[in-house]
């Protein structure tokens, strides 16, 4: 930022274009603050995967289990990617992407593993991990061979009498529900800055007295996303003080004059939208005690039906079949300043 004859500018010189390659290492400060949980997880804090956590939600209806039947369960993939751009500078921005894996267990099995005093135990593969830089399995619950070699796969297997206790447990407090979800582990994903990034950004701010200014350049970037995926609800707040008393914005914005902050709406964003998933936003207010201060905004977004990680699980052994996979990826703190 910079103020010249009276006016606050925060503008860049070069047209927002961010280069494909960035190999510079961001700074470790804002993200700090911009940890955040994922939205299908109690936490996602990566020191709290020793605690199993239990959800219910709506799903298929209690299954019939016969004990010789291989046991349906489903498993859940939820990633979590927090950023922060600073101006049009891709060597300035911070990216860190978590993630979680959560298993179901529909109620009938519980039953199963009560009257078996040896149930099968439940193992599996986690695939593609090369791009997982940390993962932190649930120690309550899960085991794995520390001695494994093979960098794109991780074998994991469940300690079957303290799964069977926490089910009978959480059955116990929750009766009539029809499945469980159980926290397994927790992951981080390694990133390379503006080149991790699902959505690019790059704000400009121009400031006087009477009028802001702002325009708020994206773009989406295939090369941090699975083929085929598109950003969905997409949406950016910009808050602006200074006492706006109009707006007029491209495209049209909505104006929250309690919060004073400006917000977008955007369908879905892919490869196949116009100018390759590239655009603006732009706003111009008048104010009645300016100039404002150029402020932080913010973005919300998300895809179904992929990870940033690439990571795929599947069973090993027998006894047990997969019968749904769910993968999903939205915004923590995702957020731009000039």
């Amino acid at each position: 930022m910079r103020v010249c004859a009276g006016v606050v500018c925060c503008v860049q010189a070069r047209p927002f274009s961010p280069p494909k390659n960035c190999n510079a290492s961001p700074p470790p400060a804002p993200l700090a603050r911009a940890e955040s949980s994922s939205s299908l997880s109690s936490t996602a804090s990566l020191s709290a995967a020793n605690t199993p956590t239990v959800g219910t939600s709506r799903g298929p209806s209690p299954v019939s289990l016969g004990s010789q039947d291989s046991l349906p369960i489903a498993v859940a993939f939820t990633e979590s990617v927090n950023a922060y751009f600073k101006g049009a500078d891709p060597s300035k921005c911070i990216v860190k992407i978590t993630g979680d894996m959560t298993v179901s267990f529909p109620s009938g099995i519980i039953k199963i593993f009560t009257n078996n005093p040896s149930p099968a135990v439940l193992s599996f593969r986690l695939k593609n991990t090369s791009k997982l830089e940390q993962v932190l399995p649930n120690q309550q619950l899960l085991f794995s061979d520390p001695s494994q070699s093979d960098s794109n796969s991780k074998d994991f297997w469940l300690n079957m009498q303290a799964l069977t206790a926490y089910l009978r447990k959480m059955s116990e407090q929750n009766p009539a529900v029809s499945y469980y979800n159980v926290d397994i582990l927790k992951y981080q994903v390694s990133s390379s800055g503006i080149q991790s990034t699902p959505l690019n950004l790059a704000v400009y701010w121009k400031c006087s007295p009477s009028t802001t200014d702002v325009r708020v350049d994206y773009r989406y970037n295939p090369e941090a996303l699975p083929s085929r995926a598109s950003l969905s609800s997409i949406q950016v707040l910009v808050p602006v003080d200074g006492g706006v008393t109009s707006m007029q914005s491209l495209p049209a914005a909505l104006w929250n004059a309690e919060q004073n902050k400006a917000l977008w709406k955007m369908s879905d964003v892919s490869e196949k939208s116009e100018n390759e998933g590239s655009g603006s936003l732009r706003a111009k207010f008048e104010l009645s005690e300016g100039p404002s201060n150029p402020a932080t905004l913010a973005v919300q977004f998300f895809s179904e039906g992929h990870t940033l990680s690439g990571v795929e699980m599947e069973l090993v052994g027998t006894g047990y079949r997969l019968s749904l996979t769910k993968k999903r990826f939205t915004t923590g703190r995702y957020m731009a300043d000039c």
